[in-house]
This record gives structure tokens, sequence and C-alpha cells, in this order.
């Protein structure tokens, strides 16, 4: 019965995904440490939420042309030697930001650059990192391996929001580079241990234009692909409202300047709810048409963004955020185990640069908009009018792509 409810970890039984999802056990805290840290700091050395929003246009121009390039990359070379190149260059620019916090240098540009450099190596870790599973475990498996990987990001995501909050009055900001250029270098030797993952039969041999044109192409013959990413844009761009985090922790819930509780409660509390929802995952396996769940899940979590527009107290918001959380996990793991099912090996590593892109790019194109919308407007205003636009364009969607509604994923025993 339990077994049943509660994460299915059956992809543990085999260690080399064990070992690649515990480098990201390691790698997930560290890393919400900058993704606190900076948007905190461009805040404290301007004052708006602009120059805060502003920094996903530097996050997202990388992301865009190193996700998809790097994804290529992963095509073509060993994808355990990638990793550990590119897991290399996260640590060495968190040093860099530590460096620019602690010696006190309130260059706003230098923050954005070394940001930027920073989501280049993201951009090829992260497709890299995802297109590796598939040869790790069994196909039948990959939901319960998403939910797996989904769970254990969002325990970082809470973990290090939560401390960061505690940390920033008690040792200032430049300890949350520190910490997480720390955690990349212990991840380091996860990946080290790792088999080794060369290019399989027609694989590209050059991760060139023309490799990157090829993902592009067999994208746009695969309709249930297409939709995956779609959603997801939706949901992201309109619906994600972390730009706003700052001045909403300050002016609407009562932080101090420097920074406190209701800040690292806001950053946590959608991937509270997805952890929380992500531990009674084991269900998610049985259930075969992927599509259904996508589509559900991003309408609950636009209905939940509208709730947090609303709310005038720190703990409903938690609330609201939470339950989107939960919603974005469900959505999540069953987009991944799309791509790693219905993409074929030589093309996986190019399709999940795409998805980099839009996972990680939808929120910081994200962070543009409601910085703009939350200057113009007014915090609550931005927030809920994204919450809307995200039910409306899902519900859309739900009648435009039958494709998604039929698709059905891959089934095998049980080992």
């Amino acid at each position: 019965m339990f077994s049943k409810v509660f994460i299915d970890t059956r992809p543990l039984h085999y260690p080399a995904y064990r070992r690649l999802w515990i480098s990201n056990i390691v790698t997930a805290v560290g890393a919400q440490f900058s993704a606190v840290a900076v948007p905190k700091q461009l805040y404290d050395i301007t004052g708006s939420s602009f120059y805060v929003g502003l920094a996903g246009i530097f996050g997202l121009v990388p992301l865009v042309v190193f996700g998809l390039w790097g994804g290529a990359i992963a095509d073509a070379v060993d994808r355990r030697k990638l990793m550990l190149i590119t897991n290399g260059g996260l640590a060495g620019t968190s040093v860099l930001l530590w460096l620019v916090a602690f010696a006190g240098i309130p260059s706003v540009g230098l923050v954005l650059v070394l940001f930027a450099l920073q989501q280049t190596f993201f951009a090829v870790n992260s497709p890299t990192r995802a297109a590796a599973v598939a040869r790790l475990i069994p196909a039948h498996l990959l939901p319960s391996a998403q939910a797996l990987g989904s769970t254990v990001f969002q325990l970082g995501s809470i973990v290090g929001p939560l401390l960061a909050g505690v940390l920033l009055p008690l040792l200032g900001l430049s300890v949350l580079y520190l910490v997480d250029a720390i955690a990349l270098c212990l991840a380091l030797w996860a990946v080290f241990r790792l088999p080794a993952l060369p290019p399989q039969d027609g694989a590209p041999k050059k991760a060139g234009l023309r490799s990157v044109l090829d993902g592009f192409r067999y994208l746009g013959l695969h309709a249930v692909l297409l939709a995956s990413f779609l959603l997801d844009i939706i949901a992201m761009v309109f619906g994600m409202p972390r730009a706003l985090f700052p001045e909403m922790a300050e002016r609407t819930f009562g932080d101090p300047p420097g920074g406190g509780a209701a800040l690292g409660w806001l950053y946590a509390a959608i991937p509270l709810g997805a952890f929380c929802f992500g531990l009674f995952s084991g269900w998610l396996h049985r259930i075969a048409r992927h599509g259904v769940g996508v589509t559900i899940a991003v309408v609950a979590w636009g209905v939940a963004i509208i709730g947090f527009g609303f709310a005038d107290s720190l703990w409903l918001a938690v609330l609201f955020l939470a339950l989107g959380g939960g919603a974005d996990l469900v959505s999540m793991v069953y987009r991944s185990s799309i791509l790693q099912a219905a993409a074929t090996d030589e093309m996986r590593g190019r399709i999940q640069g795409v998805f980099t892109v839009v996972v990680a790019g939808g929120p910081r194109l994200a962070d543009t908009l409601h910085g703009l919308t939350g200057a113009a407007l007014g915090t609550g205003p931005a927030v809920m009018i994204g919450g809307v636009l995200v039910v409306l364009a899902a519900a859309l969607s739900a009648v435009a792509l039958p494709a998604f509604w039929k698709y059905k994923a891959p089934t095998g025993d049980d080992v």
C-alpha cells in the first residue's frame, strides 16, 4: 500500500543513476544560495525591482544560445566528461561572485556579467545531466526517476532559501556564494564516479549549427514534444513572479531592509509544496496519459498564482505558492518523462537543450516581464494578471492540441 503512495525509489537500485542523483542533491542545495543572493544583491544596490528583473535578460541570452548548443555538444561527446567540465565552471563563477560581494563592490554590471557567465555553464550542464538519465535506467522507470530528481531539487530549493534567509543578517551576502561554490566542488566527486557515456550510433560527429538545426527539425516533426514545451512556456513566462519577491518581502510582508525570513519563505514556498507532493508521488507512474496530467497541472498552477496575488499575509502567500509548487512538480514529472521517452538517444541531448532553454529561460523572461509590470502596476496586480493569463492560455491549448491528450507513456515490468 505504502509503495503505491509514497515516492517510487526503484531507480535508486541502479548504482550509476544513484550517483547522479546524489550529485544533484549536493548541487541543488548550494545553487539555491546563489538564486537568492543574486536578486538580493541587485536589489540592495539599486532599490528597484526593475534591475532584479533585468537579471532575467542576462540569464536568458546565454541560456538560449548555450542551452541549444550545449544539447548538441551533449549528443556529440562523452556526457560524463562534459558534466565534469561544466560543474567546474559553475563552481568557478560562484567563487568570483563571492569575491565581488566580499569586497563590497557596488557594481550592477559586474554582478550581471558574472551571472550571465554562470548561466552559460549551467546551460551546457543541465541538458547533459538530463540526457544521461535514460542511459542509466529502463524506460518504464523514467517517470519515477523524474519524480526522484524533481523532489531532490525541490528539497534543495526549500533548504537553500530558508538557510539563506537565516544567514543573510548573520553572516552577510558573500557567504551564500561561497557555500554554493563548495557544494559544486563536492558534486564533482559523484559525477567523476559515473560510467563513461560516449555517443551512440547515429550521434552527430560535431556540435555545430547543422546539429542544432537538426534538433529543431526533429522537434518540429513531433507534435507531442512541441506541445510539452508550449505549455511550460505559458506557465513559466506568465506565472512565475519571483522577480517581485524582494520587493514584496519588504513592502508587503514586513522584512527589514537588510533581508529576513519573509524573503526566504517566499523563495522556499514553491519548492516546499513540490517536495511535499513529491513524497507522495508513487502513483504518478501508473498514469499513462501524461499530456492530460501536464495540462491539468498547468491550470492548477495558474489558479494558485492568482491566489498568491490576493494574499495579504505571509502565511497565506506561502500556502498558495506551495500549492502551485505541487502542481508544478506533476507537470515537471510528466513533461520530463515525455521528452526522455519520445526522443531517441542521439537526439536526446539537443531536445534536452531546448528543454533547458524553456525550463530555465522561461522564468528569466518572466523576471523581466514581472519586473516591468510590477514597477508599472504594483506587485499584486502584476501577479494576478499573470495567473489569469496562464489559466486562459492552458485551457485554449487543451482544445488546440488534441495529439498531446492522446499520448501514452511506455510501460514495462517492475524490477
